[in-house]
């Protein structure tokens, strides 16, 4: 017999919902989706972020970031992402289960989840106040995207290939495509 689907959920449903196991999970309007395990490009990727922006943010405390943080559409009731990484400037609150006005969210792409990064939550997160900047990396190539607020327009600054730099102005730091992706086995160094 078939298991009964899961019922839709608000965003505070969902952050008191339990399945039992391990499975990270986002709730994409009011539907909770099971997300797959990372490769370890995209891991190693987004610690070296964490690691990079901490270094950055070390003197400028509050500010902190974190991994697989919890992002809450700005719009809607019944959708929470997990972003790869992401910076904010808010007290910390140990108990809290998603991020008070990030300033900068990061996606690492992959194959399975490129579409839905660029196509979904790029938008999402630019309805955010707080949002000064969104960083797309990709983990199977060297390239990056940085969608940067500019008043009312978002403005976008490609790096590609071994001599692209990544340049952060919410967490003002430049990083080197070439130091990023160091020892990453890529299949393809340049493209999109």
């Amino acid at each position: 017999m078939a298991e009964p689907a899961l019922k839709r959920m608000s965003v505070e449903e969902f952050l008191h919902w339990e399945d039992g196991t391990d499975t990270r999970y986002e709730l994409i309007s009011g539907s909770v989706v099971a997300m797959a395990p990372a490769l370890e490009g995209h891991r190693i990727l987004a610690a070296r972020l964490v690691r990079r922006f901490e270094e950055a943010l070390e003197r400028r405390r509050p500010c902190n970031a974190q991994g697989e943080a919890g992002i809450r559409h700005p719009e809607r009731d019944d959708t929470f992402f997990i972003a790869d990484v992401a910076v904010t400037c808010s007290l910390p609150d140990a108990r809290r289960r998603y991020m008070l006005e990030p300033i900068l969210i990061v996606e690492v792409l992959s194959s399975t989840t490129e579409r839905d990064d660029r196509l979904i939550k790029v938008p999402a997160y630019q309805r955010i106040p707080s949002v000064q900047e969104i960083l797309v990396v990709d983990s199977g190539a060297l390239y990056a995207a940085v969608y940067r607020r500019h008043g009312e327009q978002w403005l976008i600054q490609i790096s590609l290939g071994r001599e692209g730099v990544i340049s952060l102005e919410s967490v003002g730091i430049k990083i080197p495509l070439a130091q990023l992706y160091e020892d990453l086995d890529l299949a393809n160094e340049a493209s999109p």
